[in-house]
């Protein structure tokens, strides 16, 4: 997950230049001994990083090159372009100092600039909610694998209801707006390398649902040697020695990806306006009407670009990512970003009331042309790894929500608990399954019944982390609307 990596310049933790730095300093070691050793005043001690910079720069490149020397020829376009994608993420890497955001700047959004549900709702809906409709392309994230509940292959292909798996909801959700609008918003899933063949496989047992599945990429990275910042990937294939040499660069990719394979001009073609983009593993992001609207029929007239959905936090999202003003706009800020003196004061429910849920409605006449102009702006998150034989490497990652900060009149709405009910863990897991929530066309719904609005707290013990385990072992009869 791109969370669990730490974030550009964080003071006292990992930091996106500690490799650099330590190679630095080991080459200023050197230097002293030197008649290099004049130079290293502080003006020339920049000027000799910069120097360094420009040689691992250097270095990355050729390697680079030679890896693109593998790709076959059907390969070898889309292999430049994320070849090229990284090689700008690596420079930005090598060249951005200091903490990625001044804890002294962070403001409270202003109250216009985050919406509660409530007043977008008493907007209703108008008589053309039809042609509204035609206006939305759905785009779920989905490169991630189910490793994490024991799994192997595509998480969306688990089954967590009704055995009908995380997709099946999700077209099924499609298909009734379809049916019951008259409508044609189409689906289109974000793919990693990982789940791209065994998702394409399933998608033809829906060729006869009235839903259009498109599907495209993100895109492919080679990580890199924490100590020598080198790539570890010596060609293009993903066996032997490469089977841990690539990773997909985080869901902040979907910008250039979705450009780069001509769907977003597509869209554009044929009238679509807004993405609305969410993680296909969170049951509660299905496509809200009311928000819908709001965007298209925006009452101070002026167009927005890039709408987050945000819950209140508990105890139990303290570390989500929440809203700021930052110099005038928008700013999403990750507890990876904190400086370490100024995590209580983040983690405070009282401060920083609302968190990300990583539901984001999106212009497509925007993404374009801010990627046309390279105008997109997105925190660089490392994640640190340690593949199987032991080897450290570090992978440079992007989040979608970190760019809300590029687009014009960027708007948050506090939706209710209920948009984000995502399965992370079995445990989750057993929640969705029991009788807590009814399933109607691909949708929870909590019981009427429940006593209390929130959704119960279950951690099932380590026997039951995997899935198969755990159905094979628990039996879903469960109680929870009075608990």
């Amino acid at each position: 997950m791109v969370g669990e990596g730490r974030c550009l310049g964080e003071s006292g933790g990992f930091g996106l230049r500690e490799p650099a730095a330590r190679w630095t300093k080991e080459v200023r070691s050197w230097a002293a001994t030197t008649d290099l050793s004049k130079a290293m005043s502080q003006d020339g001690a920049s000027q000799f990083q910069e120097v360094i910079r420009q040689e691992l720069e250097l270095s990355v490149k050729k390697e680079l090159e030679k890896i693109l020397t593998t790709a076959p020829p059907h390969e070898f376009e889309h292999t430049k372009k994320d070849l090229d994608g990284f090689r700008k993420l690596f420079h930005r890497f090598l060249q951005e100092k200091g903490p990625s955001v001044d804890w002294g700047k962070i403001q409270r959004p202003p109250e216009d600039s985050i919406q509660p549900y409530e007043k977008v709702k008493a907007r209703g809906l108008p008589d053309n909610i039809s042609s509204v409709l035609n206006k939305l392309v759905v785009v779920k994230l989905n490169g991630g694998l189910g490793t994490s509940m024991g799994c192997k292959g595509p998480k969306s292909l688990i089954g967590v209801r009704n055995e009908n798996t995380f997709l099946d909801l999700t077209v099924q959700q499609i298909e009734h707006l379809n049916k019951t609008y008259n409508t044609d918003v189409p689906l289109v899933l974000m793919n990693s390398f990982n789940t791209d063949e065994d998702t394409k496989k399933i998608l033809q047992k829906y060729n006869h649902c009235r839903v259009k599945i498109y599907t495209f990429n993100q895109s492919r990275y080679p990580r890199i040697n924490k100590e020598s910042l080198l790539p570890v990937a010596k060609n293009v294939s993903f066996s032997g020695e490469n089977t841990e040499a690539w990773y997909p660069p985080g869901h902040g990719d979907i910008y250039a990806s979705f450009y780069n394979s001509g769907l977003l001009d597509t869209f554009i073609g044929e009238g679509k306006e807004y993405i609305f983009v969410s993680n296909i593993d969170n049951l509660g992001a299905t496509v809200d009407l009311y928000i819908l609207n709001h965007l298209m029929n925006p009452p101070n007239g002026k167009p927005c670009e890039f709408v987050m959905e945000v819950t209140n936090k508990t105890r139990a999202d303290v570390k989500g990512g929440t809203l700021t003003q930052y110099e005038g706009k928008l700013r999403l800020v990750e507890i990876a970003q904190v400086p370490k003196a100024h995590v209580d004061e983040f983690k405070s429910v009282s401060k920083f009331k609302i968190f990300n849920t990583n539901n984001l409605w999106i212009s497509l006449a925007a993404v374009k042309r801010l990627q046309e102009q390279n105008a997109i702006d997105m925190e660089i998150i490392v994640n640190p790894k340690t593949l199987d034989g032991g080897l450290n490497v570090i992978q440079l990652e992007t989040a979608v929500g970190a760019a809300i900060k590029s687009f014009e009149n960027s708007l948050g709405i506090n939706v209710p608990r209920s948009r984000f009910l995502p399965v992370k863990t079995t445990s989750d897991l057993l929640l969705v399954m029991s009788n807590l929530y009814s399933l109607n066309a691909g949708s929870l719904t909590m019981s009427e019944k429940r006593e209390f609005p929130t959704v119960p707290l279950v951690k099932l013990g380590s026997s039951f982390t995997k899935v198969r385990n755990y159905k094979d072992d628990i039996h879903v009869n469960l109680y929870f609307l009075n608990v």
